[in-house]
């Protein structure tokens, strides 16, 4: 299934979010959430502040259990999220961005569009069946969210460091298990 661009926007927005609560903690000043925002392309109101930064971190477990909820439990957590929002989904076009889907207003607190956002991606996954998009880190060490874009669903890390950590790990178990190898 072919995912609209709003939806693989939301969905890397989100995992970087969750994830960004792994050790080291990567979400701790306005300054990161700057970044974050930024990166992301998100349009719309910002506070700024540290309240809003707080927000952010808060919702982190409420997004990680969406993420990495099953098919059935996610439609409720998504239905929950957008009566809880009053969401009304609309198209948009604005800064460059070709027509996609707003379901808050530009001027709603940051945390509740990106609840709303993350909500109407996960939308097209479950309507699609395409739930093992996401998962989690297959380095036994990370609970990060891995969100799989790939072709051929191949895509088992959450970050390149985590990859080459297994595979680092995984070297050295062979070179020692090798006959004749020093204990």
């Amino acid at each position: 299934m072919l995912l609209a661009h709003d939806t693989e926007a939301s969905l890397q927005a989100a995992v970087e979010l969750v994830n960004s609560g792994e050790d080291p903690d990567t979400l701790l000043t306005t300054e990161q959430v700057d970044a974050w925002y930024a990166r992301h392309r998100y349009t719309g109101r910002r506070d700024r502040d540290a309240g809003e930064l707080g927000e952010l971190r808060a919702v982190r477990p409420v997004l990680r259990a969406l993420l990495t909820a099953d098919r059935d439990t996610a439609a409720e957590m998504i239905n929950r999220m957008l009566a809880d929002a009053r969401a009304v989904p609309r198209l948009m076009r604005h800064d460059g961005i070709d027509w996609h889907i707003h379901a808050v207003a530009a001027d709603a607190p940051l945390v509740q569009r990106v609840l709303v956002e993350t909500a109407m991606a996960m939308a097209d996954l479950v309507r699609g069946d395409e739930m093992s998009r996401l998962a989690v880190c297959a380095d036994d060490t990370c609970d990060g969210v891995v969100l799989d874009l790939t072709r051929n669903r191949s895509r088992r890390f959450c970050s390149t460091a985590c990859a080459n950590r297994v595979a680092v790990a995984a070297y050295r178990k062979r070179v020692r298990e090798r006959p004749g190898a020093s204990r």
